[in-house]
């Protein structure tokens, strides 16, 4: 009985190659319509003892080529988790809609906020805006004094004061923080929502679906009056 060899022999290896080359002399315009290929081949250059200047710049360019295939594929991966996001906030928002007590408010503002921001506590403050126009001296008012004109939220280290007024005790455990403001005709506040990772909330995060989550709950809360959710 003949052994066959699981390996091929050099004459097989020899023999494909000439059939590629065949192919390749058969096909002068293949390139043209496969040009990741020829993005990915090794092509010698005959210059005795140091690379020719083209083969140095086909190097830069592969290097560029896959930094921006590497950019390209991040870019795509944030939109697909930037529109899982929306989907969800839409959901929430329907929740929101049914909602008749402030006890179920502030579960799902808790279910919610901890889940898919990757947090560790959630807090809702309101405060008479009146209090901080006529009463600057009040502490906590002061504290948040920012927001009663405050459009957009804001994230970053959390605020020694900032972070005790709202969380108390567990403020101590806590590094980075997104502040989103909440307006309610005689009100404002602060929905706040916490993380003990130090960038976790880093200062240059974009906003946009915060301020719509603010906006949402700014919505709501006209409807079903709350003075506060505790930390969580």
């Amino acid at each position: 009985m003949t052994n066959h060899h699981a390996e091929s022999s050099p004459s097989d290896e020899s023999n494909f190659h000439v059939q590629v080359a065949n192919y390749l002399i058969g096909h002068p315009n293949f390139f043209d319509h496969h040009p990741e290929v020829l993005a990915a081949l090794q092509v010698p250059h005959l210059v005795s003892g140091a690379s020719s200047l083209i083969e140095q710049q086909v190097r830069i360019l592969r290097r560029q080529l896959e930094t921006e295939r590497h950019r390209v594929s991040h870019v795509i991966s944030l939109a697909r988790e930037y529109d899982a996001m929306v989907t969800r906030l839409h959901a929430v928002t329907l929740k929101l809609i049914a909602l008749d007590s402030p006890e179920e408010l502030c579960a799902l503002a808790r279910d919610f906020l901890l889940r898919e921001f990757n947090a560790d506590a959630v807090a809702l403050k309101l405060f008479p805006l009146v209090t901080a126009i006529d009463q600057p001296t009040d502490s906590t008012a002061q504290a948040f004094q920012m927001f009663i004109t405050q459009k957009h939220a804001q994230c970053g280290l959390l605020d020694t004061e900032q972070g005790r007024l709202l969380f108390g005790e567990m403020s101590t455990t806590l590094r980075s923080a997104a502040l989103i403001p909440i307006h309610i005709d005689t009100q404002f506040g602060v929905l706040a929502i916490a993380s003990s990772e130090l960038e976790r909330f880093s200062a240059d995060m974009a906003t946009d679906l915060l301020d719509r989550l603010g906006e949402i709950f700014s919505h709501k809360l006209k409807t079903l009056p709350i003075n506060a959710c505790n930390y969580f």
